[in-house]
């Protein structure tokens, strides 16, 4: 019987021809990146239309669209993401599991981009209104933690409280047909109920009390160390691309092709991007190794996200050390 084996000994330049094809095969195969991005404005969609990653590196990257960080984490457990957003409840979630991740990047502070709205006309005016009402928001996000954290400072009980588990272009369509009478989101969305809605909360209020939320890049740990030259390059490219927004952010209008990249990777209306991007705040490279962000805090508000979620029954341990995953050294490196 021919084997693979006795095949190239026997025929020594085949074989190193079919070694060489076999080597450039996995090298090129080595050289790819599923990337997990969901509708967050940010100023990244700015690389992803310019494709100036993929020429940087030699990698093909492909971006995959999610409707929340909790598929996200799913996608990555499977091993078919290797890169992916998401927020700080997801990830916490995934990193109590054991998951193997690692945060690199404070993607956006959510400050106020992420707010609870009230239906006009649904007798809602308080956090405390909740009561009997139907409220939605993407289970296991940041905006349903901070809905959870809100209803708990004010005294509600969330069982009283029909709290719905839907993606963002789910209670875009149930508050059309109206569905809900509140809902917990962020933009695009956010912006498309505004109109019949008010604000009764955000998650900066929220946050103001000790439950801040942020939305990071996380990444298989074993993939980045294989990696760290494309993780390195993309970093630079974070950084040039929020630098580029801090810097121009008057320009960045409904009709400029930054916005307009924006709107097409999250399927947002042009018109309401600037608006909404300016509800973030974008940490600059120097803020990110700080002790607010990768340097400590991240880990201390995962630490206070891990305790809620257990008291929740969301995850059934607080990891003593959060810290363990979280690195802040392809920034580090991207700086020098």
């Amino acid at each position: 019987m021919t084997t693979r084996r006795s095949l190239l000994s026997a025929t020594p330049a085949l074989g190193l021809s079919l070694m060489m094809f076999t080597g450039l095969a996995s090298a090129q195969a080595a050289k790819e990146v599923t990337f997990a991005h969901q509708d967050m404005l940010v100023p990244l969609r700015t690389v992803m239309e310019s494709g100036e990653l993929e020429k940087a590196t030699g990698y093909k990257i492909n971006w995959r669209m999610f409707g929340g960080g909790g598929d996200v984490i799913k996608a990555m457990a499977s091993g078919g993401v290797q890169i992916g957003e998401a927020g700080s409840s997801p990830f916490t979630a995934a990193a109590s599991q054991g998951q193997d991740l690692k945060l690199f990047w404070i993607l956006d502070d959510i400050g106020d981009a992420e707010a609870l709205i009230a239906r006009n006309g649904s007798g809602i005016n308080s956090i405390k209104d909740l009561v009997g009402k139907k409220v939605a928001t993407p289970f296991v996000s940041t905006a349903h933690y901070q809905l959870m954290v809100g209803m708990k400072l004010e005294g509600v009980d969330s069982k009283k409280v029909n709290v719905m588990n839907l993606r963002p272009p789910e209670i875009a369509a149930a508050w059309e047909r109206g569905d809900i009478d509140a809902a917990f989101i962020w933009d695009p969305i956010l912006s498309k109920i505004k109109g019949n809605g008010k604000a009764i909360a955000s998650s900066a209020s929220i946050g103001q009390k000790g439950y801040p939320t942020f939305d990071g890049l996380v990444v298989d740990a074993k993939w980045a160390v294989q990696n760290e030259g494309f993780m390195v390059a993309l970093v630079k490219a974070l950084i040039k691309a929020d630098e580029a927004y801090r810097a121009n952010k008057a320009q960045w209008t409904a009709d400029s092709p930054q916005v307009k990249a924006v709107a097409k990777w999250t399927k947002a209306n042009p018109a309401d991007v600037p608006a909404a991007m300016a509800l973030y705040k974008f940490p600059t490279a120097q803020e990110q190794i700080s002790a607010t962000w990768l340097g400590g805090g991240a880990a201390k508000a995962m630490t206070n996200t891990a305790v809620f979620l257990k008291e929740q029954g969301r995850i059934q341990e607080v990891k003593p050390n959060y810290s363990a995953f979280v690195t802040d050294v392809y920034v580090k490196k991207a700086m020098q």
